[in-house]
């Protein structure tokens, strides 16, 4: 019973680490509601009014929630400073509160200059956030001068409520951050792993389902490991760690991706293309294929379960001689001699499941710290020696990477985005106060925010669409809510503070969650500020149709920056990522200097990320064109499979120094001369239409590495896996020349 407690317990960390990595999104509720709710503790007691109450709530959440940096210290003088922009701020609009005109020009002013602020990173970006978010604070609540020191001193204590709850209630250091996403990590991979393992199982008529989910479980682990590079540099003793960490977290992800490649190909009647891992929709190779049922299968169906509770297994619960077993056991099977009896696809997934529990010893090894090696079997010894080998050898190539040409003027996008926001930010205070003269700054509210981390009219048009979506569900629970809580003060503030952690919580996965919650939350303060009516709530809903469209307007006659303008430029970057990460993999692998790869891996990923999400716009399910939809999917489908296999390429370049079994073999560079042309051709065509580049097509890389040229190593010094990740990505290479409209030259020319 108490090993059952046991597991179930391991069970729900994991769902729970999976769900949110590194419980970021937790902490950023609690953080908020715990600033709320002792800001309404500290100032109850010295007999604020509601106004106030409601004043220091919303300046709580704002001093929270604007305050991005990642390093403790940053935090706190961003704090600091920001406070005395939250009073000059309250201070101007009670000023101004009876001058309006003066009052829309000041704001209009702030706006652009706290957009503009954003430049200058985090801090400027916190700061002119509160700057914003204080005025409207001080129209909401109707701030006037006679009121301004009850609210200045309401503003203080929210300010030092909000430190005290990051720093003491709440707080999150980056080694503890990184250290919650490393569980999540590996609770995600075990998810992954047990999708592969349906996916095996999986029938003729579950068989989508189950390849869906291997999409799903392969995209979230890549998510996470994302996630954890960019929080290595803080959350590390020194870049040795970090390049350690890196390295076998880079290891797991790709080893895990390659044994859903393989497992798919197993159940199948034909070799499974790299791309049916990342198009949504497409159909699974032979998929009328039943599952096999014979000892093979299921000794394969046997240790892939054992892999996934490798996996799975706290470092404390590593006890007795059995969990040591299976990893000798899966780890024999990157020895020939050790495979089973099976046919060559179901051989491959041994393999796969053999370098996959390396990858698992070597990100434990990492993460936890030395092993017990006493009951090493001669396989799992020469594995470890390996990890040895490649571990003191991280650390060597170090890379300068180049400064980006800034552009400048209103080329510089805060610059742009400035202008734009002003712009729509006045078209929104002009028509708010022609439907209302007292709530027009909620058109403002949402013209700015339709401008956050946007960059193209499409991501202005689909952000705007998903918060008046929010919006008018959020009215229906607000008119719910209102007549539920009538004016019981501190049952309302209890429902705001349910649906501010909501809101927090759900903001990364839904922007129309969000909205929804922050809607049916202000019903709520209507209510307590004794200005609830449901004709208010239903202006809610005008003015926020009003800001959205000032915003679209704004967007696409001011300095516009069309979507595909904005997703041709994002792609050349991707281009030319890949063109980094492939050249330096295959001049490493031809035994050129060694570089840093890994690196380049993954800001290929971070440009890959930004694409993805520029061509939601194009990818939405609501929008008209199918055919645009379904081609950039196929795009992007197609760039993520270019990705994986370069970033495998740069992982075994990596390995080049201390891999017994891995050679350098110049000839590569030959054979990777042409995959550096096609990219090449593809991003001129992207940058210029009349570009004439055409793409070049030509015997497979395997055939042009034929054994026997004198003066050359064996064939067999360079492993079977680096030529078919150079002929994969040389046939997504060309695959991407029909859809974006690149000649392809006859075989031979």
């Amino acid at each position: 019973m108490g090993a059952r407690a046991r597991s179930w317990g391991t069970r729900w960390r994991d769902r729970v680490a999976a769900s949110d990595p590194g419980l970021l999104r937790l902490a950023a509720g609690l953080r908020t509601v715990g600033a709320i709710a002792l800001t309404l503790a500290v100032l109850s007691p010295l007999g604020a009014d509601v106004k106030h109450l409601v004043a220091g709530a919303v300046a709580a959440m704002v001093a929270t929630f604007a305050v991005r940096e990642k390093q403790r210290g940053k935090q706190a003088v961003t704090l600091a400073l920001g406070l005395p922009v939250a009073l000059a701020s309250v201070s101007v609009a009670s000023l101004l509160s009876s001058h309006r005109v003066a009052g829309d020009l000041f704001f209009v002013a702030l706006i652009f200059c706290a957009v503009y602020g954003r430049r200058f990173g985090d801090r400027g970006t916190a700061l002119g956030l509160i700057g914003f978010q204080v005025y409207f604070l001080s129209l909401f609540v109707g701030a006037t001068s006679a009121a301004l020191p009850g609210l200045c001193a309401a503003i203080a204590v929210a300010f030092g409520c909000a430190a005290v709850a990051r720093f003491v209630l709440v707080p999150q250091t980056p080694a503890g951050i990184l250290h919650r996403l490393r569980v999540a990590f590996r609770a995600r991979l075990a998810q992954l792993l047990g999708a592969q393992l349906e996916l095996l199982d999986a029938g003729p008529d579950d068989a989508e389902k189950a390849l869906a989910q291997v999409r799903e479980g392969t995209a979230r682990l890549h998510e996470t490991a994302m996630m954890i590079q960019s929080r290595l540099e803080e959350g590390t003793p020194d870049e040795s760690t970090a390049r350690l960490v890196q390295r076998r977290i880079a290891d797991a992800e790709i080893t895990a991706e390659r044994l859903g490649l393989l497992v798919l190909t197993a159940r199948s009647a034909e070799r499974a293309d790299t791309l049916a891992l990342h198009l949504p929709g497409a159909t699974v190779p032979g998929s009328g294929r039943l599952p096999v049922h014979d000892e093979a299968t299921d000794t394969l169906r046997r240790d892939l379960g054992a892999l996934r509770l490798l996996v799975r297994l706290p470092v404390a619960e590593v006890t007795g001689t059995g969990p040591a077993q299976v990893r000798n056991r899966l780890l024999g099977y990157r020895e020939e001699e050790n495979l089973p009896r099976a046919s060559p696809a179901a051989q491959e997934v041994f393999r796969g499941i053999g370098e996959a529990a390396r990858a698992v010893l070597g990100l434990r090894i990492a993460l936890d710290g030395p092993q017990d090696e006493s009951d090493d079997s001669p396989e799992t010894a020469r594995s470890r020696e390996e990890l040895d080998a490649e571990d003191a050898a991280i650390g060597g190539a170090q890379e300068e990477g180049d400064e980006a040409e800034e552009a400048t003027g209103l080329r510089r996008p805060t610059t742009r985005a400035a202008v734009q926001v002003a712009v729509g930010s006045s078209l929104a205070i002009v028509g708010g106060e022609l439907l209302s003269e007292h709530r027009w700054y909620w058109a403002v509210l949402t013209c700015w925010i339709v401008f956050l981390n946007t960059a193209s009219t499409g991501e202005i048009l689909v952000k705007g669409y998903r918060r008046l979506l929010g919006t008018v569900l959020g009215v229906i629970a607000g008119i719910a809510l209102a007549g539920l809580v009538g004016h019981h003060t501190w049952t309302a503030f209890a429902v705001v503070l349910l649906c501010v952690f909501a809101m927090f919580y759900t903001a990364p996965l839904s922007y129309t969650l969000m909205s929804f919650f922050v809607t049916a939350a202000l019903g709520v303060l209507y209510t307590l500020l004794h200005t609830y009516s449901l004709s208010v709530l239903v202006l809610r809903v005008e003015e926020t149709a009003l800001g959205a469209a000032c915003g679209v307007v704004a967007a696409a006659l001011v300095l516009p920056v069309g979507t595909d303008r904005r997703t041709n430029e994002l792609l050349t970057t991707v281009l030319d990522r890949l063109t980094d990460v492939t050249e330096g993999a295959v001049e490493q692998l031809s035994g050129g200097p060694p570089a840093d790869l890994l690196d380049r891996a993954r800001d290929l990923d971070q440009a890959l990320a930004d694409l993805r999400a520029a061509t939601q716009p194009l990818t939405h399910p609501v929008t008209p064109l199918r055919t645009r939809r379904d081609t950039a999917r196929y795009v992007v489908a197609l760039l993520e499979t270019c990705a994986y296999h370069a970033r495998s390429l740069a992982a075994t370049a990596e390995l080049l120094p201390t891999h017994p079994s891995i050679a350098a073999d110049p000839r590569l560079r030959g054979a990777g001369r042409r995959i550096l042309h096609n990219v090449g051709a593809i991003a001129a065509r992207v940058q210029d239409e009349a570009a004439e580049a055409r793409v070049l097509t030509g015997p497979s890389i395997a055939a042009q590495l034929k054994p026997g040229v004198p003066g050359t190593p064996r064939y067999g010094r360079v492993t079977d896996r680096v030529l078919r990740h150079l002929q994969r990505l040389d046939e997504a290479v060309v695959g991407l020349a029909r859809p974006l409209g690149v000649a392809v030259a006859p075989p031979g020319q």
